[in-house]
């Protein structure tokens, strides 16, 4: 018997060639997700959000993390595929360093000057630290002298860590498409070879440092949204196996095998709903990179000056994080991103999958 269509559902490839999807809503709800997670830790209350009861594996933010980067590698070998190098370079560098600059900038000449317990702020290595090393993507840094020393969280950006290893992966991304390993018959078996290497690796020096364990999801979630990207025509977006996987997880929670089923239910389900469903869309106005960069300080100032639980912090800071975020698209990421036509010379799209 022939399943319907509403049950095999569309290639990937027929799903974004009608040019209509629900990335920037679901990367919305995952900034956001970040702040709600991050409550408690911030507020320094005991249990969790409802994410981490309901998988007893990551908390919301770490979600939303995994989320971020497998939309990520989905888009970016996109924009690859779209780009030449320069334009590549150039698109990806609008995107994220204006915004960052000016956050960061914010932080150390605005936040925290008016915060600080130190009379050596200025003189304080730590200080310009913070500047260089977060504003230039080298590495990250969360302190700044005498700023929210009194908190439960001393981090001023807890959220800043993922974007040196963003700009790490777009730049692998690239030179793996110089030397020709983005064609899906060489990029799927690598991509298998990479996830078997790191599972091998996390087996045999359990635990792992956390910093080593975060970089290696955020790789694995990121090449894996390429592999998907790359074999477009061959990802079908059916409600059975999403059904399936879901049923899967459910089945393997609580167990020591839920990390496999979480990791491809995370990676499809984020697939079926960017494309699936008929979801309120954002077209114009896209905050949810200000609505990450501006979570955690945004929640660090209310419990400052607004102590609470982690949903009365959650509420004020998504407010203020809120306004900070429409601030921040409309006076520089929107016009950062128009810099892209100076820059962008675009390829012919190529939609074969080979």
């Amino acid at each position: 018997m022939t399943m319907p269509p509403w049950l095999r559902g569309p290639t990937l490839a027929d799903a974004w060639a009608s040019g209509r999807n629900n990335f920037n809503l679901i990367r919305l709800l995952a900034a956001w997700l970040v702040i709600y997670g991050h409550a408690w830790a911030i507020t320094g209350s005991a249990g969790g959000d409802l994410v981490t009861q309901l998988t007893q594996f990551k908390f919301a933010g770490g979600v939303a993390v995994d989320v971020f980067f497998f939309i990520s590698g989905f888009l970016i070998a996109a924009s690859l595929e779209r780009n030449d190098t320069r334009g590549y370079l150039a698109s990806r560098a609008l995107r994220i360093l204006p915004a960052l600059i000016v956050c960061v900038s914010l932080s150390v000449f605005v936040l925290g000057p008016l915060l600080t317990s130190s009379a050596d702020y200025w003189r304080d290595p730590r200080t310009w630290d913070y500047l260089w090393a977060n504003g230039t993507l080298w590495s990250s840094r969360y302190d700044l002298p005498g700023v929210f020393e009194s908190l439960p969280q001393h981090a001023v950006n807890g959220s800043l860590w993922t974007l040196p290893i963003e700009a790490r992966l777009y730049l692998a991304l690239l030179g793996a498409s110089v030397i020709g390993l983005l064609a899906p018959r060489r990029y799927t078996p690598l991509w298998a070879l990479a996830l078997v290497a790191a599972y091998a690796v996390a087996a045999w020096r359990h635990p792992l440092p956390e910093w080593l364990s975060n970089q290696m999801w955020c790789a694995a979630f990121f090449i894996t949204g390429t592999l998907c990207w790359l074999q477009r025509a061959r990802v079908r977006l059916g409600l059975w196996p999403l059904l399936a996987l879901l049923a899967i997880a459910a089945l393997a929670r609580g167990t020591p095998w839920f990390h496999l089923s979480y990791f491809a239910i995370t990676c499809y389900g984020t697939l079926w709903l960017a494309f699936v469903p008929t979801l309120p869309r954002i077209r114009h106005h896209d905050l949810s990179y200000g609505l990450y960069l501006y979570g955690w300080p945004s929640a660090q100032l209310v419990q400052q000056f607004s102590p609470g639980g982690p949903l009365h912090n959650t509420l004020w800071a998504t407010l203020l994080a809120g306004a900070l975020a429409a601030a921040s698209w409309l006076l520089v990421e929107r016009p950062a991103l128009r810099l892209k036509r100076r820059f962008v010379a675009k390829r012919r799209m190529t939609h074969s999958p080979h």
